[in-house]
Order: structure tokens, then C-alpha cells, then sequence
């Protein structure tokens, strides 16, 4: 891993691009499925009620970041790209980017209640809710993943919501990660590649989503796609880092014309708007036909648009008798972006309808990286996964499990060795003229979009793992 990409991921805006051409034949061609719970060869994997449980903490608590200046690493690389900077061990989390993106997932009970809808508009607000869902794990997620080595991989499979994942590292410059992820059962497809495009601001990292996501809801025959708001980290420099995600998201249905437009508010002078979504459902002739509100770290709603209106009608009438009886509090901080203070109720409107709501997170998750259940489990190493496993999946990285586990010296050291590694055998590739080929993933066409994507060519879960680069 060259220092010249080392942080590019620091702040992930989810930011997916990509489709696949041909994907559902591809993606049910490969048989045999992983399945930790029906391994016996060791019969330690806890299970409940035939359910495979899965862990509930790490192995040690994150490490104190208090003591490291960031300014003292930026103020020396003032006038470079942001990509060329690299941090120190501390800043990161102890997950790959390539394990980031799979917390896509965490709400995958949405796309499969999608599946399970009879009326479009009711689909679109299904998808709608798990494009707000897929960005709510980054709330108070300030540690940076690993950057994934170029060949790395990384799966995923859960039985109990219903899906199979796979991802491969298909570029380093820039740095791309591919993702494929299908239903168990045949009902969907979810696929992408992500590249965050990051700029420095002095005080704050904004990361631009690149690309397109696509789903495929293959028992209605339709095909979604959209892209990811701007995610900004504050106070990169000093003071407390706080996150916000703001721009306007586009989800287009390519089979009936039906677009949702959500608008992903910035927090805005006295912090009002932080956290805020809003945005309508539109069919193809351009005619509104439902409000879906909310805020990305809670929970979003549905309601009639002529509702919604005479709800923010009063609701304005309201504001403005308070502003006449308030001054406005709060000078400009030139050290720091204050992180407004966070109200967490939305204010619903009679009659809405309730289509996500964040989970709680475990008591011990501001100890453990702010992470979710969901991401908890990511990095676990279940017993008989090491014979299944292909030898790139990220698990296998030393320098995340050491960080894991609490060892900060061994992890730094890894990380060194791993770049060294990577930097090695890319000499040794322009030496002989050779040029990286990609295992999983092949550049083709998105049908939908037009563009130039990586799309899964299939095969992966055949466990034909010969020939994969030794990159740990």
C-alpha cells in the first residue's frame, strides 16, 4: 500500500458507483455457499434458536487518540494532495474499507421488504429508506478503515437477513473497491465500485461521492440506481471531529420512470438542519406523490404532500414568533467547527407512515470505534472459516487483527511491512511489463447508466482459489 493513497478513505461517503451487466446470470452460476453454522469440524459457533449468533464486542477497547497532533503531520504537507498524507496508526479503525462498505448491508431487511411489495411507489420508499440507512453507521464513525491492499478481498454471508457479499480491491491508483451482493434467494442484486474523491479545508475532509449504485429487484424486473451525498469529517485539525452528509440524492427507478429526490441537508448556521433528509417521490409525468422526511441517524417517514405542507406552514409560523423573542447565540469560532448540538426527535407529521428507524447501538460502542452490532461482527474470524476463506480476504490482515486485539506497535509495524510488500511487487510487475489482473471483477458496461463499471464476473463462491496474489 503506497503512502500516496493512505488516506483516501478517510472519511467514506459510501459512495458506490458501479452496476452489473449480466449480473444475475453470473451471480447464482457459483454453488456453494459458506455457511459457519453447518461447519461441525469445530461446533464452537454459538447458535440460537438455529440462528448463528455472532460477536458482541472486540477483543480490546479502541486506543486513546488524544495524544496525537494531527496538525503537527498536516501542517508539513500543506500544498500537497490530501491522498499523499499519511496518519498515523491511531486515526484508523480496525476494519478494511473493503469491510466499510459491507455495512451497506446492515439494513438489508429493507430491500428484501422491497422485494416483498406489490406497488412500485411502495418499493421506491423501501429503497429510498435503505439508501439513508446505508450512510446512518458513519454517525460518530471519525476512525478511518485501512486502505485495502490492491487484490484484497473480503465476503460476507448472513443467512439470517438474506444475502451473500463479495468485494476485491480492483484498483490502487486510483483506489477502487468493488462490491457484488445478491439474495439468497434469488430476489435481488446490489453492486457498485467506490472511490471517495477527498479535499482538505483546512479545518475539515470532505469526501465527493463518485460513481452509481444499482439495485435489482429481479422478481418486479426493475432496476434502480443512485449515487451518495457529500460526507464531511469537522475539526480535522482541532477540537472535537463531529460528521455531517449533505447534497441531493437521485434514485431512479429505470423501469416504470419514478424518481426520488432526497436532499441531505447541511447542519446550516445554529445547526438546525444536522442530520436532516427530505425529499418527494415523483412519477414519470412529474407529479408528486409522497414527502419521505427524516434524519439519516434516526429514522425516516412517508407522508401525504399536501400534509407535509400545511405541517411546515405551521411549523414556520411557529419559528418566526420564537426568532423575534431570541438573539442569535454563539460567535464564529476560528479554532474550531462547534458541533451544533444534536436534536434527535423528528417532528412527525399526522398521518405518516414509518419506513426505517436506526437500531441502538451496544452499550460499550463509544469504547469499540462507535461501532453497530453490524459492524462488530465484520473482522470475526469464526472457527472453520480459515478453510473456506479465500487468502485475500481481509480477515487475514495482521496488521487489523493486531489493532484489534489491542496491539498498536505490532499493527503499525504490519502496516509498514504490508506497504513494502505492495510497493515491491508492483516494481517487480513494471520490471517484467506486467500488468494487474483483477480475479472477481472485469470492466464492462452498466445497461442502465452507460457507463464503464466493474461488474462481478462470477465464480467466486465456486472456492477456486488458485493462483490469488500473496499480498499479506
Amino acid at each position: 500500500m503506497s503512502n500516496e493513497d493512505e488516506f483516501f478513505d478517510a472519511v467514506t461517503g459510501l459512495d458506490s458507483d458501479e452496476s452489473c451487466e449480466g449480473v444475475s446470470e453470473a451471480s447464482f452460476k457459483d454453488a456453494q455457499v459458506f455457511d459457519g453454522s453447518s461447519q461441525k469440524n469445530n461446533g464452537s459457533v454459538p447458535q440460537e434458536n438455529g440462528i448463528k449468533k455472532h460477536r458482541t464486542s472486540l477483543p480490546a477497547p479502541m486506543f486513546s487518540r488524544n495524544t496525537i497532533s494531527v496538525w503537527s503531520i498536516l501542517k508539513r504537507c500543506i500544498g500537497l494532495e490530501l491522498s499523499k498524507i499519511t496518519m498515523p496508526i491511531v486515526f484508523n479503525e480496525p476494519l478494511s474499507f473493503l469491510q466499510r462498505i459491507t455495512e451497506y448491508m446492515e439494513h438489508t431487511y429493507l430491500i428484501n421488504r422491497a422485494c416483498s411489495l406489490s406497488d412500485s411507489i411502495e418499493r421506491m420508499q423501501a429503497v429510498a429508506a435503505f439508501a439513508v440507512s446505508a450512510v446512518a453507521s458513519q454517525w460518530d464513525r471519525t476512525g478511518k478503515p485501512f486502505n485495502p491492499l490492491l487484490g484484497e478481498t473480503y465476503e460476507l454471508t448472513r443467512e439470517d437477513q438474506g444475502f451473500r457479499l463479495v468485494s476485491e480491491q480492483v484498483s490502487h491508483h486510483p483506489p477502487i473497491s468493488a462490491f457484488h451482493a445478491e439474495s439468497l434467494i434469488g430476489d435481488f442484486v446490489f453492486h457498485g465500485s467506490i472511490y471517495p474523491k477527498l479535499r482538505f479545508w483546512g479545518k475539515s475532509v470532505e469526501a465527493e461521492p463518485k460513481g452509481t449504485i444499482t439495485l435489482e429487484l429481479l422478481k418486479h424486473s426493475e432496476v434502480y440506481t443512485w449515487s451518495n451525498p457529500f460526507c464531511c469529517v469537522h475539526n480535522i485539525i482541532l477540537g472535537k471531529l463531529w460528521i455531517e452528509q449533505y447534497g441531493t440524492v437521485e434514485i431512479i427507478n429505470h423501469s416504470t420512470g419514478d424518481k426520488c429526490v432526497l436532499t441531505f441537508k447541511p447542519c446550516g448556521m445554529f445547526g438546525k438542519e444536522l442530520h436532516k433528509v427530505e425529499g418527494y417521490i415523483q412519477d414519470k409525468s412529474k407529479k408528486k406523490l409522497c414527502v419521505i422526511y427524516g434524519k439519516w441517524t434516526e429514522c425516516m417517514w412517508s407522508v401525504d404532500p399536501q400534509a407535509y405542507e400545511a405541517h411546515k406552514k405551521s411549523e414556520k409560523k411557529g419559528d418566526n414568533k420564537k426568532q423575534k423573542n431570541e438573539e442569535p447565540n454563539g460567535a464564529e469560532n476560528d479554532d474550531a467547527d462547534d458541533m451544533p448540538e444534536v436534536q434527535e426527535t423528528v417532528s412527525v407529521v399526522p398521518g405518516s407512515t414509518l419506513l426505517w428507524r436506526i437500531d441502538s447501538r451496544p452499550a460499550h460502542s463509544a469504547a469499540m470505534y462507535n461501532f453497530t452490532h453490524f459492524a462488530m461482527s465484520l473482522n470475526e474470524l469464526e472457527p472453520g472459516m480459515e478453510a473456506f476463506l479465500a487468502p485475500t480476504d481481509c480477515r487475514f490482515r495482521p496488521d487489523i487483527r493486531a489493532m484489534e486485539n489491542g496491539n498498536m506497535d505490532e499493527a503499525s509495524k504490519e502496516k509498514e511491512r504490508l506497504e513494502e510488500k505492495q510497493r515491491a511487487a508492483r516494481k517487480e510487475r513494471a520490471k517484467n511489463d506486467e500488468e494487474w489482473s483483477t480475479r472477481w471483477f472485469q470492466m464492462g458496461t452498466n445497461p442502465y447508466t452507460g457507463s464503464q463499471e466493474w461488474i462481478y464476473s462470477g465464480g467466486y463462491f465456486n472456492r477456486n482459489y488458485q493462483d490469488l496474489p500473496d499480498i499479506y
